[in-house]
């Protein structure tokens, strides 16, 4: 790991660094660091789609490290690119890959620091992080605690069921349609996340959201393992308060964050300030 810049907001270190892919490149992350002596939880977030990656879960990372966590945010290939997430080509596999290899190797991070309980690892993903957040359940064993807010299965399930984006899929001509589905279907998250136990699985969803139907919603809740919860909210994608301390609540009782001392301090309270 790369040491790039180092700075404080309050009582936490805000560190940008980086580190090398195993498949190619380097992933630039930032570290939110409490500087309270002694072993803490190690929170791992995932970003959506939107072109600010990391950056816009960030202020979420600073909140969560007050109640005594390491936060370690990534940003995904195609953010480093610089490029659409999504070119229905199977260059979207492999980008898909190196996010989840680049995931396992946070998690590597994470593990290895000092001041990090590695027993007390967690996730939180949204949208299309909660999607990869069903994926990195399946085939990443050290990670306890999974939150997957405002998900589904994952690029096939979006694209290719009843959603306001499945016409994007269906314009394609058959044969690149067929070879985008034929590079994709095998590492759809909705197929790994039944695989994530003994690992627990929290899926928020809102009753509203205008980018996952909610038959998409409930569809990735059942294919995941048990143990598993569900919440409902009455919001679209971008989630409320809420289900904010929800989470905070949840990942108390599972990799021991102090709930008490959350609070909304550097964000609107909105999962759209962390997300998309």
């Amino acid at each position: 790991m790369v040491l790039q810049s180092s700075g404080q907001v309050g009582d936490l270190l805000v560190q940008e660094v980086s580190y090398a892919s195993p498949r190619g490149g380097w992933v630039p992350a930032s570290l939110v660091v409490p500087e309270v002596p002694g072993l803490h939880a190690g929170i791992l977030l995932g970003h959506g789609t939107g072109p600010a990656g990391r950056k816009h879960m960030l202020p979420y990372a600073l909140d969560l490290a007050r109640t005594g966590a390491v936060a370690l945010l990534i940003d995904g290939p195609y953010v480093r690119r610089q490029v659409s997430p999504v070119t229905f080509t199977p260059q979207d596999a492999e980008g898909q890959l190196q996010h989840i290899v680049d995931l396992c190797r946070a998690v590597d991070l994470l593990s290895a620091r000092t001041d990090v309980d590695s027993d007390r690892l967690a996730y939180i993903g949204h949208s299309h992080g909660a999607a990869m957040g069903g994926l990195l359940a399946g085939v990443e064993d050290r990670v306890g605690a999974y939150v997957l807010a405002s998900g589904d299965g994952g690029l096939v399930s979006h694209f290719g069921g009843d959603g306001p984006d499945s016409g994007e899929l269906l314009r394609l001509p058959k044969k690149d349609r067929q070879r985008w589905l034929e590079a994709m279907e095998p590492i759809e998250p909705i197929r790994f996340v039944g695989h994530a136990a003994p690992a627990e699985l929290l899926f928020q969803v809102g009753l509203h959201d205008e980018a996952v139907p909610v038959a998409d919603a409930e569809a990735y809740y059942e294919a995941g393992s048990e143990p598993k919860e569900i919440l409902w909210y009455d919001a679209g994608h971008v989630l409320d308060e809420q289900a904010l301390l929800d989470q905070v609540g949840w990942l108390a009782e599972r990799v021991g964050i102090a709930p008490d001392r959350f609070a909304f301090r550097h964000g609107c309270g909105r999962i759209s300030c962390r997300t998309n």
